[in-house]
Order: structure tokens, then C-alpha cells, then sequence
């Protein structure tokens, strides 16, 4: 669920103490319920902790300069996951790979939940990157032009040639037949594939698996520039510490979300095991 909200944090505290109202005017008008004093007292204080974490999520918006638009992603899935801000870089670890794995693949819809429910904002367009790729390339019977021409607008051949070649696929090489690519360029491949699709949700799962420091370093640089969400795992420690300002830690009791780097997080990690 997409909810976008362009109010300022006086209107939040107006419509909390107009909620109140209400909920007082039903019981006590309507329903003719008379409810004591430690159980309104009760009421309010619970209301008032929910308004408190909403202003803290506003507050924090409008420490990055966003005062009238506040934009959230509400994703519902596998016990939930919580609020996920537009310009969130979520690293998702956990130590059961196959696990990260279908969370992915039930956020993008590729497999159904076993309980819950997802329900993505009608603005959100997504792209994922799976880690297993042989599907796209596996007895593909085309070269690498006509493999970009399936997922671009654009369908002329310049535009094309043009864009593999800043993928490093550069004259003959982008005639080169899809079936035959190494691990490394089917990356690279799809990380085109992805740049082509001009989502504003990128989920990833292991992008750096198979490519070398100078690739990763240009899709590190790439993912801190985009200014959406993206949701991604890897094994790569540098990676994972200048890409991502938010770690969801799955494990077997649940999840631990953390707004923090990766080393930040490790640190954390380290101080939770000694106490234990």
C-alpha cells in the first residue's frame, strides 16, 4: 500500500485531537457507554505514543528537506515489513540464503506467501534482479542486440550498440549470441536490462555475484545515486557498507530492522552476542 501525505505535523496533531473527539462524542452520545477514567486515561496515552511515532517519521522527512511531501511504501509481507521510506537502501541479511531468495521473489509477485499479503502503491513500478539468470540467456537463440531490443523502448539499433558499449559490449561484442555469455557479462547483461526498465523499486538479489572490483564499483556508485527504493542482498562487506542506510536482519524468531550502515550494524551485532 502506497500512501502519499502532504500535510505538515499541525495538521497531525489537529486531526489526532479530532479523532479524540469523535471517538468520545461515539461512546458517550451514541452508544451511551460510560467508560472510566483509567480506561480513557489508557486510550489517550495509547493515541498519543501512535502520533508520536507518526511525528518522528515526519520529523525526519523534514530534516532531509521534504516539509509538504512525504512519501511512504507500506509493504505487508512475511510478518511485515515495516514503513520503507523513497530513498531507503535496504540490505536484507540473513544467514539462509534460499530465504532472502523468496522474499524476493514474493515481493515481486514470482510466488505466493504462506500467510499474509502483499499490495504494492499504483505509482510503483519494480524490477528485479534474480540470482539465478540462466532463464534469460539459457537457449536464447539471440546476440546481445536483439536481447536489449526485448526490454527497450527504444528498438534502434544505434541507441542500443550505444548503451551495451557503456556496458563495456563494444563492437563485435554486441553481436555476440546470448546463450554463450560468461557469468560476468549475463550480470552485466541484466544490470542493463534493469537500467532500461526506469523502475523506482529495484530488488536485487546477490548483483555482485560473478563481477569484478571495477563493475562493482560503477553499480555501487549507480545505486547511490538513485534516489528510490531498493532492496537488495550481497556478500560483499564494502558494498553493502556505502550502498545501504537501512539492514533488515531475518532470522528464525523474526526480524530486526535497523536504520544504520552495515558496519554500524556488525558493531551492534558484536555488543548483542557478549551480552548474551
Amino acid at each position: 500500500m502506497l500512501i502519499l501525505i502532504s500535510v505538515s505535523t499541525n495538521i497531525f496533531v489537529f486531526a489526532a485531537y479530532v479523532f479524540i473527539l469523535v471517538i468520545e462524542f461515539i461512546f458517550t452520545k451514541i452508544l451511551y457507554v460510560r467508560f472510566s477514567t483509567p480506561w480513557l486515561i489508557t486510550t489517550l496515552i495509547y493515541i498519543m505514543f501512535i502520533i508520536y511515532q507518526i511525528l518522528t517519521r515526519v520529523n525526519e522527512q523534514i530534516e532531509k528537506g521534504r516539509v509538504k511531501e512525504i512519501l511512504y511504501c507500506i509493504i505487508d509481507a512475511v510478518n511485515g515489513i515495516p514503513l520503507v521510506n523513497r530513498d531507503d537502501k535496504i540490505a536484507f541479511i540473513c544467514e539462509n540464503e534460499l530465504a532472502q531468495t523468496t522474499l524476493f521473489k514474493i515481493l515481486i509477485g514470482e510466488i505466493d506467501p504462506d500467510s499474509g499479503s502483499i499490495k504494492w502503491g499504483q505509482t510503483i513500478t519494480k524490477s528485479h534482479f534474480p540470482k539465478d539468470n540462466s532463464e534469460f540467456f539459457d537457449g536464447v537463440n539471440l546476440n546481445l542486440v536483439d536481447w536489449m531490443r526485448q526490454y527497450s523502448e527504444d528498438q534502434s539499433e544505434s541507441f542500443l550498440r550505444g548503451f551495451l558499449g557503456r556496458m563495456l559490449f563494444s563492437g563485435d561484442d554486441a553481436l555476440k549470441p546470448a546463450n554463450v555469455l560468461s557469468g560476468g557479462e549475463r550480470v552485466r547483461c541484466m544490470l542493463s536490462r534493469l537500467m532500461l526498465s526506469g523502475s523506482n523499486v529495484l530488488i536485487l538479489d546477490q548483483p555482485t555475484n560473478h563481477l569484478d572490483l571495477e563493475a562493482i564499483t560503477a553499480l555501487n556508485n549507480g545505486l547511490i545515486s538513485f534516489k528510490e527504493i531498493v532492496l537488495f542482498s550481497s556478500h560483499d562487506h564494502q558494498f553493502i557498507q556505502t550502498t545501504a542506510n537501512r539492514i533488515i536482519e531475518l532470522t528464525e524468531d523474526g526480524m530486526i530492522d535497523m536504520a544504520m550502515t552495515y558496519d554500524e550494524y556488525l558493531e551492534r551485532k558484536e555488543k548483542r552476542r557478549k551480552v548474551n
